[in-house]
């Protein structure tokens, strides 16, 4: 789990997955035959299949966090921002968060809350209302002066929370979608003897409309193509059983569609098939909203058959997302499985 904490708590907003991808990139040396970081910021690593000829199976895990970069600094040092990705504001009170003064090269910790009064002087109507994403404000604790000499608009900011290991379970941020990078890594440095070429694909932008996997699934050109992504698990108080999604701990996801894809029907019978005869755990996931980059990869070119692997998450796009340790092992089970031909 040291990668994966890693991973969690490496800073990568849409546009600015550097640091993501360095890290990415130390860890797949020796174990892939060639890596390359095209235009848009993708990292894309290739395992061949021997004999030449195969077909060509490209996997695809975003890279980028949903976050902010600063769009204004006020009179008195208060950070304005504009997020990226979405955010359920509900969850932004009272949140540390990293900034990355770009003037300085430092990485700042500040504070996160929303404009308006404490509970202690606030009306009950005060009190009742929903903050919008242009109320919050960050302080640094320091004048506008000192704020200015470090901190300039675009600067990247994240949440801050470190990982944790529950035992079964770990949480932290990022998990959407550092998880699925987590197992892509893994399945590459393991996978000998493919009967795919399989193109491996660490994309950016995906929070802000599957931008990676658009441009990567078009220089790619796959017959056949696997996004790896996180999804609901609702399986939390206050939720009925027909909206979980998914449950924490029962496999792998096969998606059969979300809101962006219509997963290959074959390809799904042919995971579900897969799992059974290895008694790999998985579940079938329908998701009313959202999507992953099989979304962009499936309308590529003339288009391309194509799937989803998810793995269960509850309280996504926060800082506490949490994940089965089982769940992970099942997917990287599953895929690898695939790619061999077992």
């Amino acid at each position: 789990m040291e990668l994966l904490r890693r991973l969690s708590e490496t800073a990568g907003i849409p546009g600015r997955e550097e640091r993501v991808r360095e890290l990415i990139q130390e860890e797949l040396e020796g174990s892939v035959d060639e890596i390359t970081t095209d235009a848009l910021g993708n990292l894309i690593a290739v395992k061949r299949a021997e004999p030449d000829g195969a077909q060509r199976v490209m996997l695809s895990a975003h890279m980028d966090e949903i976050g902010f970069y600063v769009k204004h600094v006020d009179e008195r040092g208060f950070l304005r921002v504009q997020n990226v990705g979405g955010f359920d504001t509900r969850n932004l009170f009272a949140r540390q968060v990293t900034v990355h003064a770009s003037l300085t090269g430092k990485d700042l910790i500040g504070v996160m809350n929303p404009a308006g009064k404490p509970v202690h002087i606030a009306t009950l109507e005060e009190r009742k209302k929903v903050p919008i994403m242009a109320d919050f404000a960050i302080d640094l604790g320091m004048g506008e002066a000192d704020v200015k000499e470090q901190v300039r608009v675009g600067d990247m900011v994240t949440l801050r929370q470190p990982f944790a290991d529950l035992g079964e379970v770990v949480t932290g941020k990022a998990l959407d979608d550092r998880v699925s990078c987590w197992i892509q890594l893994k399945v590459l440095k393991a996978l000998s003897e493919p009967i795919f070429d399989v193109t491996a694909v660490f994309s950016v932008q995906e929070e802000v409309g599957l931008r990676g996997a658009i441009t990567s699934a078009f220089q790619v050109a796959p017959d056949i193509g696997i996004a790896l992504d996180t999804t609901l698990a609702v399986d939390i108080p206050g939720v009925e059983e027909d909206q979980r999604v998914s449950e924490l701990g029962k496999g792998t996801a096969i998606k059969v569609m979300d809101s962006r894809s219509i997963s290959t029907r074959w390809l799904v019978e042919e995971f579900i098939r897969l799992a059974e005869r290895h008694n790999i755990p998985y579940q079938l996931e329908v998701l009313p909203l959202g999507g992953t980059d099989a979304g962009a990869i499936q309308l590529s070119r003339q288009g391309v058959p194509s799937l989803t692997l998810s793995t269960p998450s509850r309280y996504v796009h926060t800082v506490t997302e949490m994940v089965a340790k089982q769940d992970l092992e099942a997917a990287v089970k599953l895929l690898t499985a695939y790619l061999r031909g077992d």
